[in-house]
């Protein structure tokens, strides 16, 4: 019997076929499509950009991915596809008739006494109807792609108004970081004088207290960048904990007119006062409409009579409306009517409205800018001043660690109001711009 290390080194001397049988390729090609759809779905996903580092980002994202514009979009489509069906002509109609039909076997083949009378029937509205409704159908048409353009104004606005709140709060948690330092060094200081003698152990403890106030509102002001990121990842129509960049710099909002006057000047040509306009418009040709419908319109048909295997004889008929229920009519023509002055009353309501969401946001915005230079000018000077002097003089002694806290709390408060300021004057500047249309 052979042992175990003659037939290893049998196998291993057993010659080899030159070419092995592989297993069938069947697979190979659904491995090749799925590989090449990964290749082009990889450079999307990889490639696609993190809004939030610019202002430009944000606005080109809420024009490209918003799915209430893409709606819009859809519904100013739909507008325009009934333009071309509401001036089209009504459906022929088209009949057959048996005549001489045997009522107990009916469907036995067609005898010699047997007709059939075949007829072809087109109405035909007259005095203008169809235009009228194409126009009136085109009037709608631009009301609705108005009202997108309104929208797409307004999510800009609220795009740019989050994306301020945004901004904000991340610098409101820089300036707080800087006063919390500052505390943090005047907490130093006072222990040093502490143990030479020259203070009481109250003054540390006070920066320790105040650095923990501090960190409440510190707390608070990540809380609102939490919110404000959410409210902006909403207008962009993403998820609500999608990430978002950084800011690179401060956000840019300027009001092109000079004066209230002039913002409001241009309040008549508000896409949603033309909507309103063009609704009104459209209104008033449907009176005209009614009106039109008073006199009647006309249906033209031809027919044949088959008798057996021929054609017997052919006919041309007319066919007039009788505009007998004139109630109804009448009543149809004063809805249109009440219809007409219900658009004009709303498109004279929408104009105020825009007046005055133009006037409160031009409040706002002048108010924000005046604070926010007073305290760049003047406030933040004579606090930084302050704060230098009571730093100094708290070192030599002349003046007590309340006084030196003040003075802090004085210097960095400006700076924080002055952020606020900042941020007050970008969201009434975001407003004034929804007036303006500059969506740019």
């Amino acid at each position: 019997m052979a042992s175990l290390f003659d037939r290893l080194q049998a196998r291993r001397l057993r010659p080899r076929p030159l070419f092995r049988r592989r297993p069938p390729l069947w697979h190979l090609p659904a491995c090749v499509l799925a590989g090449a759809l990964w290749m082009l779905a990889l450079p999307v996903t990889a490639t696609e950009p993190v809004p939030g580092h610019s202002l430009e980002s944000i606005r080109a994202w809420v024009l490209e991915h918003n799915p209430e514009l893409r709606a819009l979009d859809f519904e100013a489509q739909a507008a325009e596809a009934r333009i071309l069906p509401a001036g089209a002509l009504p459906d022929p109609m088209a009949s057959v008739g048996f005549r001489g039909l045997d009522p107990d076997k009916p469907w036995r083949s067609a005898g010699a006494d047997r007709e059939v009378d075949y007829a072809l029937r087109q109405r035909f509205p007259l005095w203008g109807k169809r235009g009228l409704a194409r126009t009136a159908a085109t009037q709608d048409a631009v009301a609705v792609g108005l009202d997108r353009i309104t929208t797409a104004r307004d999510l800009l606005s609220d795009a740019e108004a989050a994306y301020a709140r945004y901004w904000h709060a991340d610098q409101a948690v820089a300036v707080l970081d800087r006063r919390i330092a500052l505390l943090r060094q005047v907490e130093e200081m006072a222990g040093v004088r502490y143990a030479l003698g020259r203070a009481a152990q109250q003054d540390a403890i006070r920066a320790q207290v105040e650095q923990t106030s501090l960190q409440r509102e510190r707390i608070e002001r990540l809380a609102a960048k939490q919110e404000a990121a959410a409210t902006l990842n909403a207008v962009l129509g993403r998820r609500s904990d999608s990430p978002l960049a950084t800011p690179d710099e401060a956000p840019r909002l300027v009001v092109q007119s000079a004066s209230l006057a002039e913002a409001l000047d241009g309040a008549d040509a508000h896409p949603a006062v033309r909507s309103q306009q063009a609704r009104a418009e459209a209104a008033r040709t449907n009176v005209v409409l009614e009106r039109r419908n008073r006199f009647p319109d006309i249906t033209v048909g031809v027919g044949a009579m088959q008798l057996g295997n021929g054609i017997e004889s052919t006919e041309l008929m007319l066919e007039v409306e009788i505009p007998f229920q004139q109630r109804a009519r009448r009543e149809r023509e004063r809805e249109s009517r009440l219809l007409e002055d219900a658009a004009l009353a709303r498109m004279d309501a929408t104009l105020r409205a825009v007046e005055e969401r133009g006037a409160s946001a031009w409040a706002r915005w002048t108010s924000a800018r005046e604070r926010r230079q007073l305290i760049e000018n003047t406030l933040l000077p004579q606090a930084d001043a302050t704060w230098q002097s009571a730093l100094a003089s708290y070192q030599v002694g002349e003046v007590d660690f309340g006084t030196l806290l003040e003075a802090l709390n004085q210097w960095q408060g400006a700076d924080l109001a002055r952020v606020d300021a900042l941020r007050d004057e970008l969201l009434g500047a975001a407003a004034v711009r929804a007036i303006e249309g500059d969506i740019r």
